[in-house]
């Protein structure tokens, strides 16, 4: 930190500076205080000379916006932006935004201060950037936001400040004409060969940050500088630094081809399965770092308020006032103006730790002046009338490199693409939603959801005379340093990019933006910038140029040019910006209707369910609650429900709950208790009945299962013989009961089950004669799994009487094998790593459906003329019910473990919803088309509980109702 200059701001809205926090390339950031709340934030204004250009304030302003959806979890929440109307008349529109203060040191401070991360820590580090990117990729956007500097390291887990290439800058510059340079922070394979950047490129990205934090280094240093493209392009990384466990799934990110790299969710997973918010639990940085950021936090804790009337004097004098500072800044110092030397020559997103090594910048690291050029590649005359602008919003494409052995040929064709499709849609996922006569495919990365956003340029590589003639790339510092000596500022927060950004459009979490839940993880893509106004009078070109170099020890690149932006004139680009789109984008997840946050004072949910599509009944271990279905708002909780099965419709007007002890019927409208019975007085001639979990239900019919345990004398003994011993023998009975007539209808005595007795039955299918039953296989007694001999089996039992009717196996379906039937005879059951179908009540085959390797399917739905399927390998599908036929197949993306993602419908059975242990994965049920995922990471703190729960969906009318834990989210579906 540092004092004031004479020219820095003094007030940002609500805000009063106190002190310069550091600068990057295109922006300063400030400590400043509310003085009426008391408030820190850390304030991020762009550079006064970057804001006039109309490209770059868009570009800045769309960024913003990706932060705003991204709030939460691992991103700071936003508190303030500049407030456009508040400009005065022809000044320039102020370009800041304001976070809540975190401290935190950015990852190349923080290599610098203690070295290479331990291998704990780097899994925190990974797996919390990689949770981010999954969110992002899920809306089909790619972030391009990642650098050293960008990447914070707080006392609870990392932090993202950039969320796009201007973020991530490791410089820029306003240029004649009204156009921009920006040099970017890295370089991928793909765009070293001139192609669109897609989610994997964020991923190659991550692989060179872990990379680094591992060894302090990058593994594509060794050699000459001139040569840094050739060997990102073609050379094997060096990881022999990084810990072994690591080493596999770094290599894997850096994969040169980007379809053989893994997924966001996939690296998340992998480092860190509970989560990076559960792993950094009790703390995680390596002592040095802890003490750094608890030191900066005492510094910025430090900094005195000025009162506002001198600060305002101050300010019309031209006076800096004082400030506390860092460094040896003293308070008298700070009314002098500050030297000409006082700013770097060129903006530095990284600090250098003391005795480090030093290399100058390379020549080419800011591109030549470089005359706009049209779609052809040609030089544009500045008299050509302006012509539309192509959308600037969207992910940056690949910069040429100008290196001479990867330059391309003059008369190179021009991408196909449309400019007006720049606007973050990425259309209709189309690319893989049919599977006839297809077998089954791994997961793999999803390139139709994660590319269609990202319309070619209608740009090309320009002829070789427009292109800047190359300058000898100079030797490139060690260990991410920049090009020039800084002194070192261990205590500095963040580094480049105008981040963090304003207020988010979506809901911050089930208790707002600092409540529990930190967010909702739901993901936007860019929203589309203004369309532009003609001005016929204008004549220049607003031109974006983007320039590879080196930066944080990433890559070492050349400098050459990609045109990004033209045809628009000053005034067409300085138009405000649309409003923020509230529509639902193919890949994204609609706005939720509600969210509602299980209290955490209380358990947490054991069962929910629908009630006539009017409630969502909760139960827990100490009570049973109902939220509005409309509203999303808790209309009453009944401690008598505590440890309630799932609830159900006991006719119209009556909520039924059976708990440990006794069937409740509740009023649905405040939950008091109408009828009561007790299971001691119900079933009085079995004393000490135990109700097992319910076994299915159908209209007001419910099944279940119940044991006792009853003394079997010892027999009279022979003349002369010693008395026996009484046995205690469990008896067990399934039940059929009429929870609207509240009558027992039959109960069949069954074989107990595995200690304390209750068998557990799962009814897989009802029919009009009979019901067919399973008993989960943690029921079964030793001596059943033994005469099994490892083949499940399924019992008809007479709806009307409850006499056991046959029992059947079905091929080679195991013990454990999924299985579900129909009304019409027909049972699908599991049978190795296949589905097949068989006839129920001969055991007869009719079809199979091929799996893929290694994995088995999941409970498979019924709907109409198809069955939805359902694999471990994350594949996800549907079949003719009557043929077998595979329909369409396709791949959640989700990591494989854990069992098969469970399958919903929603009320108009359009729409599949399959939901596992990572995210919610939305199709269309009649093709497979992807609509959209969903994840909700948890809370970002470590002290919170962990959340490690699947995701449970329950769909009615239009809406899904998903819950993870404690959190619900009500989303509209077709």
């Amino acid at each position: 930190m540092e004092a004031l200059r004479q020219d820095d701001p003094r007030r940002f809205g609500r805000f009063t500076a106190l002190a310069r926090f550091d600068e990057g390339a295109s922006a300063v950031r400030y400590v400043a205080r509310d003085i009426a709340s008391g408030e820190t934030a850390l304030i991020t204004a762009a550079r006064p000379e970057l804001a006039a250009v109309p490209v770059f304030s868009r570009r800045f302003q769309a960024e913003a916006r990706t932060a705003e959806r991204l709030a939460g979890g691992w991103v700071t929440p936003p508190l303030d932006t500049g407030d456009p109307a508040e400009t005065p008349a022809g000044e320039t529109e102020p370009l800041w935004t304001a976070a809540g203060y975190v401290p935190a040191l950015p990852l190349a401070e923080a290599i610098g201060i203690a070295g290479p991360l331990p291998e704990r820590a780097l899994r925190i580090l990974g797996a919390g950037i990689a949770e981010i990117l999954s969110r992002v990729h899920a809306a089909g956007s790619v972030l391009q936001g990642l650098a050293p500097g960008t990447v914070l390291l707080a006392a609870d887990g990392p932090r993202l400040t950039a969320f796009g290439p201007l973020g991530a800058a490791a410089s820029a510059e306003a240029r004649p004409g009204g156009q921009l340079s920006v040099r970017l922070g890295y370089l991928t394979p793909e765009q070293i060969e001139g192609k669109e950047v897609s989610a994997a490129s964020d991923l190659f990205v991550l692989g060179l940050l872990l990379a680094y934090a591992a060894t302090g280094t990058t593994p594509f240093t060794e050699g000459p500088a001139e040569e840094a493209t050739r060997r990102i392009a073609e050379d094997e990384p060096e990881l022999d630094a990084v810990p072994e466990e690591l080493r596999e799934l770094i290599a894997n990110c850096l994969a040169k081809d980007p379809d053989q790299r893994p997924t966001a969710g996939t690296v998340a997973a992998e480092l860190a399965l509970e989560g990076a918010a559960g792993l950094a639990r009790g703390g995680w940085l390596p002592e040095p770092l802890a003490a750094a950021v608890a030191d900066q936090e005492a510094r910025v804790l430090a900094l005195e308020v000025p009162e506002e009337g001198a600060a305002a004097a101050e300010h019309e004098q031209g006076v800096a006032p004082a400030a506390a500072g860092d460094a040896g800044t003293k308070p008298d110092q700070a009314d002098a103006a500050a030297p000409e030397d006082a700013r770097p020559e060129a903006p530095r997103t990284l600090r250098e730790p003391e005795g480090a090594r030093t290399a100058p910048e390379p020549e080419d690291a800011r591109p030549e002046d470089a005359p706009p050029v049209t779609a052809s590649g040609a030089p544009k005359a500045a008299e050509s009338p302006a012509a539309p602008e192509p959308e600037d919003a969207r992910p940056l494409p690949a910069p040429p490199v100008d290196a001479p052995a990867l330059q391309k040929p003059a008369d190179a064709p021009a991408p196909s693409g449309n400019a007006d499709t720049g606007n973050g849609d990425i259309g209709e996922d189309r690319g893989t939603t049919r599977f006839l006569n297809t077998g089954p495919r791994p997961p793999q990365n999803d390139r139709p959801t994660t590319q269609l956003a990202l319309p070619h340029e209608l740009t090309a590589p320009r002829a070789p005379d427009a292109l800047p003639a190359p300058h000898p790339v100079q030797p490139a510092a060690p260990l991410a340093l920049p090009a020039a000596p800084v002194t070192p500022q261990p205590h500095s927060h963040t580094h480049g990019g105008p981040a963090p950004y304003p207020a988010a459009a979506l809901p911050a979490g089930p208790a707002g933006p600092a409540g529990p839940g930190q967010g909702p993880m739901v993901s936007l893509p860019l929203p589309p910038a203004p369309a532009p106004a003609p001005d016929p009078a204008a004549s220049r070109r607003t031109l974006l140029t983007i320039a590879a170099a080196a930066v944080g020890g990433l890559i070492v690149g050349g400098g050459s040019v990609a045109a990004l932006g033209s045809g628009d004139t000053a005034r067409a680009t300085d138009d405000k910006p649309a409003p923020k789109p509230r529509r639902t984008l193919p890949g994204q997840a609609p706005e939720p209707r509600w969210i509602y946050a299980h209290p955490a004072s209380e358990s947490s949910p054991l069962t929910t369910a629908l009630w006539q599509d009017k409630l969502l009944v909760v139960t827990s271990e100490s009570q049973a609650s109902a939220v509005d279905l409309r509203t999303g708002k808790r209309l009453w909780q009944r401690a008598d429900g505590a440890k309630g099965q799932v609830a159900l419709a006991a006719g119209a007007d009556l909520v039924f709950v059976a708990s440990p002890t006794e069937f409740l019927w509740l009023s649905p409208k405040d939950g008091k208790v109408v009828h009561r019975v007790r299971y001691t007085e119900a079933f009085d001639d079995l004393p000490g009945l135990t109700v097992g979990r319910l076994a299915g239900s159908s209209g007001p019919v419910i099944w279940f299962t119940g044991s006792h345990t009853v003394t079997v004398k010892a027999p009279k003994p022979k003349k002369g013989k010693k008395k026996g011993k009484d046995k205690e023998v469990v008896e067990a009975y399934f039940f059929a009961y009429d929870i609207v007539q509240r009558k027992e209808l039959w109960r069949t005595p069954v074989p107990a089950g595995r200690a304390p007795g209750t068998p557990a039955y799962r009814v897989v299918a009802e029919r009009s004669a009979d019901v067919l039953v399973r008993q989960d296989a943690v029921s079964l007694t030793a001596a059943e799994v033994k005469k099994a001999k490892g083949k499940g089996s399924v019992r008809s039992f007479d709806q009307k009487t409850g006499k056991l009717l046959w029992t059947r196996q079905y091929g080679a379906a195991s013990l454990e094998a999924a299985t579900s039937g129909d009304e019409d005879g027909s049972l699908y059951a599991a049978v190795g790593q296949d589905l097949q179908a068989f006839e129920a009540d001969t055991a007869k085959p009719l079809w199979r459906v091929e799996g893929s390797d290694g994995s088995w399917f999941g409970t498979p739905l019924i709907a109409g003329p198809l069955i939805h399927t359902t694999e471990r390998s994350r594949l996800v599908g549907a079949v003719e019910r009557e043929s077998g036929r595979l329909v369409w197949r396709r791949s959640t993306e989700v990591p494989g473990t854990g069992p098969a993602p469970s399958l919903t419908l929603s009320g108009s059975e359009k729409t599949l919803i399959a939901a596992d242990a990572i995210q919610v994965t939305v199709f269309s049920a009649a093709d497979g088309e992807r609509l959209w995922k969903f994840q909700d990471i948890g809370s970002a703190d470590p002290k919170g509980e962990t959340v490690s729960a699947s995701y449970r969906t329950l769909a009615f009318g239009e809406t899904v109702v998903v819950q993870r834990d404690r959190s619900f989210y009500a989303f509209p579906v077709a």
